[in-house]
């Protein structure tokens, strides 16, 4: 008789750490996964920026650039962009890193985009 009762609370207490790294999981994808989508919006930027080079000038590019990451609410400032243009290409490179908020510990996600096209 004492053994099913040990047994018992074996599997209730299997079912308690199965129920918090459930909880656990979820808490960090709620916070990151809104940051790899709006990451992943930006480098789609830094791509069709790098794309239509031939037809702005580098400046037009960064403030393209930025004013994308600042309406996705990521922290990007034109120091971040660097462009090198070279005969006949561009390079378009972004690095930034986004803080992601948990309880007791905040993350440091480092994102970096490049893009290299032929100018047109």
């Amino acid at each position: 008789m004492s053994r099913n009762r040990r047994q018992r609370g074996e599997g209730q207490f299997g079912c308690l750490v199965g129920l918090v790294l459930l909880l656990l999981a979820g808490l960090v994808a709620y916070r990151m996964i809104p940051v790899k989508v709006k990451a992943a919006d930006l480098r789609e930027t830094v791509i069709d920026e790098a794309r239509s080079a031939g037809h702005h000038k580098d400046p037009a590019i960064i403030g393209n650039i930025v004013s994308k990451a600042k309406m996705l609410d990521l922290p990007v400032t034109p120091e971040d962009v660097r462009i090198k243009r070279s005969n006949q290409y561009i390079y378009v490179d972004v690095e930034y890193t986004v803080p992601v908020e948990f309880p007791g510990y905040t993350y440091q996600w480092h994102f970096h985009h490049k893009a290299e096209n032929p100018i047109f």
